[in-house]
């Protein structure tokens, strides 16, 4: 396998396993704040708001999947483009909208699925191209 070809297979490999994590974790944040409630910027509903946040194991798991999506993103950013590597992971934008739907039972519009569908094009033409176009640096 060429040096080129093995930068673009690790490179859709990790960046799939960041859109997972991240949509996953995005998902986990919603139903976490979904127990919660809304929370109302008065002084004493903010308190309560952010103790039962801090307190939550949802929230937790939530926050530890973005650590990790956000672990894998330093690793793309190691060895490719950055103008490669932020829209490739912006299909996780349609991942959300989809589990929006099907997990949380939200309603999302013609007009917001047109826009995913704009990003969904955007990601395909981007990766369409290297993922490094500059040298590495010593």
């Amino acid at each position: 396998m060429s040096s080129a070809a093995h930068v673009r297979k690790k490179t859709l490999i990790l960046a799939t396993l960041m859109v997972s994590c991240n949509t996953v974790a995005q998902l986990v944040l919603r139903k976490g704040m979904l127990q919660i409630g809304s929370v109302h910027l008065h002084e004493h509903d903010l308190a309560g708001a952010f103790w039962k946040t801090v307190t939550s194991g949802t929230i937790w798991m939530g926050i530890a999947g973005l650590l990790a999506a956000f672990a894998v993103y330093m690793t793309l950013l190691s060895w490719a483009d950055y103008s490669y590597v932020q829209p490739a992971t912006s299909l996780g934008y349609a991942l959300v909208a989809l589990l929006g739907v099907t997990v949380l039972g939200e309603h999302v519009t013609l007009v917001r699925w047109f826009g995913v569908a704009l990003i969904c094009s955007g990601v395909a033409l981007v990766g369409r191209t290297e993922p490094r176009t500059t040298k590495r640096s010593v």
